[in-house]
C-alpha cells in the first residue's frame, strides 16, 4: 500500500482525511458523551444524509449542480443543529425531544429526495458507508479547514465547555454564556459529522464519536486523559479501517467501527482483569 500511497492522489487524500477525522471526531465526541448527548450525532448524521440525497437529486435532475452532495450535506447538518437548538428552547422541560424530532425529519427528507432521484446509486452508497476513493483534494482542504476550526475553538473555550459538561448550573452562575457556548458546540458537532462522512459514512459516523470515548473513559484517570486516549483510539480505528478497506476492497466505515468495538472490548477486559487482580491482592 505504501507504493500505491506515493503514486495515487486519492489514497493520499483518504489517508490524510482519515487522520483528521480520527482527531476531531473523538475530540468533540468526548464532550458529546460527557454531556449525555450521544444521540445528537445520530440525529445530525441522518440530517446530513438528507442533505446528501438533496445534492444528488439536484445533480441528477439539473446536471452539473454547482455544489457537490458533500457540501449540501454539510449545509443541512448545520441547519439541523440550529433547529435542534431552537427546539431545545421551545421544549425547555423536555429538551431531549429535539433530537428524535430532527432525526425523524432527516430520515423523512432522505426518503423523499432518494425517491425523487429514482433510488440509490453508487455515489449514495459511498456516502452511507464511506469510501477510500471518494475523497477529492478539495474535500481534503475543506476537512482540514474544519479540523483547524474545531481544534482552535475547543482550545479557546475548553474551560467553558468543561464546566458546562459537568455542572451547567455552576457554569451559568460563574458568568458563562451557556446558550452561546452550547450553540457553538452543536454547530461544531454538525461540522465534524459532515466532515467525517467521506471516510466513515453517514450511518456509522456517530460510532466514531462515541466508541473511542467509551473505551477511553474505562481506563483514563481524568478528563484530559480521556480526550487523549479517545483520540489515540480514534486514529488507530480509522487507519486500521482504511488499510483493511483498501486491501479487501470494502467500504472503510464498517472496518473502522469494528476496530473501535474491538478496542472497546480490550479496554473492558483490561479493566476487568485489573479489578480481579486488585481483589486477590486485598483478600
Amino acid at each position: 500500500m505504501i507504493s500505491s500511497f506515493l503514486q495515487y492522489e486519492f489514497l493520499q487524500n483518504a489517508f490524510f482525511t482519515a487522520l483528521l477525522v480520527g482527531l476531531i471526531a473523538p475530540l468533540l465526541g468526548t464532550f458529546v458523551v460527557v454531556r449525555r448527548l450521544s444521540m445528537l450525532a445520530d440525529a445530525l448524521s441522518h440530517v446530513t444524509l438528507s442533505g446528501i440525497a438533496f445534492g444528488l437529486m439536484l445533480d441528477k435532475k439539473m446536471g452539473g449542480f454547482a455544489l457537490t452532495p458533500f457540501y449540501t450535506g454539510m449545509g443541512f447538518s448545520v441547519l439541523g443543529s440550529i433547529f435542534i437548538e431552537q427546539l431545545r428552547r421551545v421544549y425547555k422541560a423536555y429538551q431531549e425531544l429535539a433530537i428524535p424530532i430532527i432525526l425523524s425529519g432527516g430520515v423523512g427528507l432522505s426518503a423523499i429526495f432518494i425517491s425523487i432521484a429514482d433510488g440509490f446509486n453508487t455515489d449514495l452508497f459511498n456516502y452511507l458507508f464511506g469510501s477510500v476513493s471518494a475523497v477529492s483534494r478539495q474535500d481534503l482542504w475543506t476537512i482540514l479547514g474544519v479540523s483547524i476550526l474545531v481544534v482552535l475553538l475547543v482550545i479557546m473555550f475548553f474551560k467553558e465547555l468543561f464546566m458546562l459538561s459537568f455542572d451547567e448550573e455552576h457554569a451559568v452562575v460563574s458568568g458563562i454564556h451557556a446558550r452561546r457556548i452550547h450553540f457553538l458546540f452543536i454547530i461544531l458537532t454538525a461540522l465534524v459529522i459532515a466532515a467525517s462522512i467521506r471516510i466513515v459514512g453517514v450511518l456509522l459516523v456517530s460510532a466514531l464519536m462515541t466508541l473511542p470515548v467509551a473505551a477511553s473513559i474505562r481506563i483514563a484517570k481524568g478528563f484530559k486523559q480521556s480526550i487523549l486516549y479517545s483520540i489515540i483510539f480514534g486514529e488507530i480505528s480509522v487507519v486500521t479501517g482504511l488499510v483493511t478497506g483498501y486491501y479487501f476492497e470494502i467500504p472503510p466505515g464498517g472496518t473502522i467501527v469494528i476496530t473501535a468495538i474491538l478496542i472497546l472490548i480490550i479496554t473492558l477486559s483490561v479493566r476487568k482483569v485489573k479489578q480481579l487482580s486488585l481483589k486477590k491482592v486485598t483478600s
